[in-house]
C-alpha cells in the first residue's frame, strides 16, 4: 500500500499513473464524500474495496463499457421480454436495491458494499445523481442494479438477480432508456463474461477519459428518473 498515494484532500492522482498490477489501482485513503465520489467519477476513477482494506480507488486500462445502441438480447431473453414477465421502475426504492446487490452470494464471500458505501451513494441518490433501476414480479423485487450518473453517461456500480434473468432484463432496461436519452455510454468498469455475453466491450482508458470530457458536463435527466420508453416493447 505504501506504492501508491495516499488522499490527503480532494485532489486524484493523474490517472495514467495507475498501477498495471493490479490493473488501475491508483490511490488510496480519503472519504467517500459526495464531493470526493463526484469529482473521481469526472476523473474515471471509482472506489473498490474490502471491508478490511482503506478506500482505494481505481481506474483500469482497458476500460469495460457498454454503447446502448450495441446492447445484445439472447432469444431466451427476448422471450421472457415479449411475455411481459417483468415490470420496471427507476428510483422507486433505491436503498433495497444497494441492500440487494451487498447482500452475499453463492458464489463469493463478503461484499464491497460496505455501510458506508451504501450510505454514500444514498447521498448521491438524495441529490438526483444516483439512480436504481427496479424489476418487479408482481409486488415482488426480483432484480436491478445502481449506477451514478453524469451528464449523458451511466457509471453502473452492481446489479442482482433473485430469479433467472433479472439482471440482465435490468440491463436491457437501462441500455435502451440510456440510447432514447442519447447517453454516449454505460461504464461497466471491468469486464466480466455476463457482461460481455450482453454487448460490452474493451476501451482504452484514454478514449475512456476522451468521451468523458465530452459527455460528462452536458445536461442530463435529474432524479427520480422514470421511464421515457415503453418497456412493455424493447424486443
Amino acid at each position: 500500500m505504501s506504492l501508491i498515494p495516499w488522499l490527503e484532500d480532494l485532489t486524484f492522482p493523474p490517472v495514467d499513473e495507475a498501477m498495471d498490477d493490479p490493473n488501475g489501482l491508483l490511490a488510496a485513503g480519503g472519504d467517500l464524500s459526495p464531493e470526493r465520489l463526484l469529482r473521481a467519477y469526472r476523473q474515471g476513477i471509482f472506489p473498490w474495496f474490502d471491508d478490511d482494506q482503506p478506500i482505494l480507488w481505481w481506474s483500469p486500462d482497458p476500460r469495460a463499457v457498454l454503447f446502448p445502441s450495441d446492447i445484445h438480447i439472447s432469444r431466451s431473453l427476448a422471450k421472457r421480454l415479449r411475455r411481459n414477465e417483468f415490470q420496471f421502475t427507476f428510483d422507486r426504492c433505491f436503498e433495497d436495491v444497494v441492500a440487494a446487490c451487498a447482500a452475499p452470494r453463492s458464489y463469493s464471500h463478503g461484499t464491497w458494499i460496505t455501510d458506508d458505501m451504501a450510505e454514500a451513494y444514498a447521498s448521491l441518490h438524495a441529490k438526483g445523481l444516483a439512480h436504481s433501476l427496479e424489476v418487479w414480479q408482481g409486488k415482488d423485487l426480483v432484480g436491478g442494479l445502481y449506477g451514478v450518473s453524469l451528464g449523458q453517461l451511466f457509471f453502473g456500480e452492481s446489479m442482482f438477480s433473485r430469479v433467472t434473468d433479472a439482471s440482465k432484463a435490468a440491463f436491457v432496461a437501462l441500455a435502451k432508456q440510456s440510447e432514447a436519452w442519447n447517453f454516449a455510454l454505460i461504464d461497466c468498469q471491468i469486464a466480466n463474461p455476463h457482461l460481455s455475453s450482453m454487448g460490452a466491450c474493451d476501451i482504452s482508458r484514454r478514449e475512456f477519459i476522451d468521451v468523458l470530457n465530452l459527455f460528462a458536463d452536458l445536461p442530463h435527466p435529474m432524479g427520480p428518473w422514470t421511464f421515457s420508453i415503453n418497456t412493455g416493447d424493447m424486443v
